[in-house]
């Protein structure tokens, strides 16, 4: 059987979207473009690069975060495949995309030579075509915290209720009724009283909560 000579030169790709919170913005890891200065000159894009022949995507995402972003804490799940012809104006590419999220603590303790965090309300372009790729992750985020723990993935390990409420306030772009939002949260029995309370506040600090068990489950819908 014949093969079309121009399917032996499409590669495959993998691309992380990472996100975490920062300062009451939501951010995204980008890096400038490198490899090609003629066609995406002054751009940036995600972390990524072109699986190895000895690689799966999972593998592949591991080597990009620890070569390109340095970062070795990250809650990671795949995303989406982007298989539009004209992606990349180089050559035929298909990418595997990975929706990455992490702590705060991350970003504050963040140095990188080349990775940076930007806000998301701030990223009008892209390479490529990461900025259809920001909108797909940021959406998919917002619709993952209605019916999944995800949340713990973007927060300390102890945390305010009203850190908690942040978190869903920042990346769905709406404000939440307090009192209704706590009483949701709590009577789901994901959280619990860490029997510890904020430090360094001087007017009645607020309680302490870690998330139940260690893994991100699927649950009722919160709002």
């Amino acid at each position: 059987m014949s093969i079309d000579p121009s399917f032996r030169f499409a590669i495959a790709a993998v691309d992380a979207v990472i996100f975490g919170i920062d300062g009451g913005e939501l951010k995204v890891l980008i890096r400038p473009v490198e490899t090609d200065t003629t066609h995406y000159k002054g751009l940036s894009g995600f972390p990524g690069g072109v699986m190895r022949p000895t690689e799966n995507a999972k593998a592949t995402l591991q080597r990009i975060l620890k070569d390109k972003t340095g970062l070795t804490e990250v809650f990671t799940e795949q995303l989406y495949t982007f298989t539009d012809i004209n992606r990349d104006a180089r050559s035929r590419a298909v990418a595997i995309a990975y929706l990455a999220l992490v702590a705060p603590d991350v970003i504050t303790t963040y140095q990188h030579e080349k990775a940076t965090w930007v806000p998301v309300s701030a990223i009008t372009k892209l390479a490529y075509d990461h900025f259809e790729m920001l909108g797909l992750a940021r959406r998919r985020l917002a619709s993952k915290l209605l019916y999944t723990t995800i949340a713990r993935t973007l927060l300390p390990k102890q945390f305010t209720l009203s850190q908690l409420q942040a978190v869903y306030e920042i990346v769905c772009g709406e404000v939440f009724d307090k009192r209704n939002f706590r009483k949701k949260i709590l009577a789901l029995n994901i959280i619990k009283d860490s029997g510890e309370v904020q430090s360094g506040v001087a007017n009645r600090p607020a309680t302490l909560y870690t998330f139940v068990g260690k893994d991100v489950i699927e649950i009722p819908t919160v709002i």
